[in-house]
């Protein structure tokens, strides 16, 4: 009985159809927290290599761990947001734009990668330049044309 009324109920008042884009609210997606993480890694990168090598010297040491300990994280923190805008964000009709999407954040998390196991100012450079194409895409995307740049 009740399913008779809410089914009579439906058909006098049909509720909207509704399509959304992504998986949130558009508005969510940001490829800024990726270059935030990125530019850490750089940073770190950077440090790592300027540091003068002590061995044995505990304030070295921990200089160094701590170092190396960010890096790790923000590479992380990095690989995590490109996966998210990859996954959630990008959808099929953006791969018609970019057909090189899927390669591009692909070396991207292998970029990040790299940067967690190694202290290299050149992948740190090239996952740099890596999330600066995922921002053009993605902004691309929203026909919208946001300045790149970095804090550094």
């Amino acid at each position: 009985m009740l399913k008779q009324i809410i089914s009579k109920y439906q058909n006098q008042f049909p509720a909207a159809t509704v399509s959304a884009h992504c998986d949130g609210p558009c508005g969510v997606y940001d490829p800024s927290s990726a270059r935030i993480a990125a530019e850490a890694v750089v940073s770190m990168t950077k440090k790592l290599l300027d540091l003068e090598a002590k061995p044995g010297d505990p304030a070295y040491e921990n200089t160094f761990a701590r170092y190396v300990a960010i890096k790790e994280e923000q590479a992380q923190i990095t690989k995590d947001e490109l996966l998210i805008l990859w996954t959630d964000y990008f959808k099929p009709q953006h791969l018609e734009q970019f057909p090189d999407l899927h390669d591009t954040f692909w070396k991207a998390a292998k970029l990040c990668s790299a940067c967690k196991v190694e202290v290299s100012a050149q992948h740190a450079q090239e996952l740099m330049a890596a999330v600066e194409k995922v921002h053009k895409m993605f902004w691309a995307t929203k026909n919208r044309d946001i300045t790149w740049y970095t804090a550094s």
